[in-house]
């Protein structure tokens, strides 16, 4: 394992509710055989524009670290109180800077993971943790009272450390982004090469994106190109109904926390629990500015319904303008359009249905199916672009891949062979009410274990789910 590399959770999968899926109906439709393709001369052309672009000329976020001992309390509050995606975290003490100052990324994804070994550490078998001595050594951690950041960077395996010098080009980008991950440092240019590098900022997958569809907007060619509908692209999941990851509109905070862990996917649908029509989505950056500041673990017992309408419940406030977002296409929807809603909605993935997408009115209501049939992500839009500049091996599900390839891996010892995409028994999550102020409370008491050496002052801190 890497200085900044990932874990699966042990335990994660024991429970009744970590891997649900509701039952949809859909009409299963096969992959589209034709595949538009750009005209070489064309694609020649933008190609060498995108070569001349530097991944420095889009930076979208500063780089805001934290010291590696940062307790994980004092982390998540930096998140939320500069409203940033994510924090670099520094180089431990005992280990040397000289090649990078960092020691890995810190982010609401992570946080997310660490919530799900706090609600499963019970489950952790003695040989799972001598197989994961990453959560044998946050355990321990957690026993003395602390949590360090440095221990929980990249827990989720979403959240790689990438760099890019400082004379990286676009195509630099797509080549990292295309290949599942979401940001990237760019170094600034070296001073002095004794001297551990500075960085410049961030780029994030999104920020690639919204470049790519400006250039699209100036570049009518390639607008032309944009302007097909999704049914002509060669999409992994446009029609792959197994792809998507979805909640019923019942099911509480708790489970879409565990889906989302056990899925390797950074958001999941909310579906209708009658109709089973699209109602919304929950993304780990919506639950992580909804569970760190609550005040008890109350809020992880909270069905997804009232979630959603929590979260949007700012949105047109202070106007009456009607922005609750749509987080859905249909297959004939362009290819252009696909890109603008996902930036519009500022969400990573978008939910793909057999018939008209979900109204953008803000009531929380579903009058029909709307036939989920797939799923469209900012990393598979990229990978088409990758395609074009013909960059070898792009594989816009390689890491999903291997989160879901983990965590299997990490159950198949304890647990009874499951079919993966059974649904599962609704789980009863227990919370109580917490007294404790500041960021500890706000977290549930899990990033600092409170209570963690006395079982059932623990026990009744963090929601067990029933078996």
């Amino acid at each position: 394992m890497g200085s900044n590399g990932g874990v699966d959770i042990p335990g994660a999968r024991k429970t009744m509710a970590t891997r649900k899926r509701v039952s949809v109906s859909s009409v299963r439709s096969e992959s589209p055989l034709v595949l538009q393709t750009a005209p070489n001369t064309d694609s020649e052309e933008w190609v060498a524009a995108w070569r001349a672009v530097l991944a420095k000329d889009i930076i979208d976020s500063p780089v805001v670290s934290v010291d590696a001992e940062t307790s994980v309390e004092d982390a998540c509050e930096l998140l939320l109180s500069k409203d940033i995606a994510c924090l670099a975290v520094k180089m431990p003490a005992d280990r040397s800077p000289k090649l990078s100052p960092f020691y890995g990324l810190f982010d609401f994804a992570d946080v997310n993971a660490f919530l799900i070994l706090a609600a499963t550490r019970h489950k952790i078998t003695s040989e799972e943790l001598r197989e994961k001595p990453r959560v044998q050594e946050i355990l321990t951690a957690a026993k003395d009272g602390k949590v360090a950041a440095y221990l929980i960077s990249n827990l989720s395996e979403k959240n790689p450390l990438e760099v890019l010098p400082h004379d990286a080009t676009i195509i630099q980008l797509l080549t990292i982004f295309a290949r599942g991950t979401h940001r990237v440092l760019v170094q600034a240019p070296s001073t002095d090469p004794s001297s551990p590098p500075s960085y410049l900022g961030l780029v994030s997958d999104r920020a690639l994106l919204a470049w790519l569809t400006a250039y699209a907007q100036r570049t009518p060619p390639l607008l032309r190109f944009l302007s097909v509908p999704l049914s002509a692209v060669a999409l992994p999941s446009l029609y792959l109904y197994a792809a998507v990851v979805a909640a019923k509109a019942s099911d509480k905070v708790l489970d879409a926390m565990r889906l989302m862990s056990d899925e390797g996917v950074s958001s999941v649908a909310v579906v209708d629990d009658e109709t089973k029509g699209l109602l919304s989505a929950v993304s780990v950056t919506d639950i992580g500015k909804v569970v760190v500041p609550a005040q008890s673990n109350a809020i992880l017992g909270t069905p997804l319904k009232q979630l959603v309408t929590r979260i949007k419940e700012p949105d047109g406030s202070t106007d009456g303008v009607d922005k609750s977002p749509v987080y859905s296409v249909t297959p004939n929807n362009t290819l252009l359009y696909t890109m603008q809603k996902l930036l519009a909605t500022n969400s990573h993935r978008l939910f793909v249905t057999e018939d008209s997408p979900m109204s953008s009115a803000a009531t929380f209501t579903s009058a029909s199916p709307t036939n989920l049939c797939g799923i469209v992500s900012v990393v598979d839009v990229l990978a088409i672009f990758a395609r074009i500049a013909n960059i070898p091996d792009v594989d816009p599900t390689r890491m999903q891949r291997h989160r879901r390839a983990s965590s299997t891996s990490s159950s198949s010892t304890s647990d009874s062979p499951r079919s993966p995409r059974s649904p599962r028994d609704h789980i009863a999550a227990r919370s109580r009410s917490g007294s404790r102020t500041g960021l500890q409370r706000r977290v549930g008491s899990v990033g600092s274990f409170e209570g963690f050496q006395t079982h059932t002052r623990w026990a009744e801190r963090v929601p067990v789910p029933t078996e």
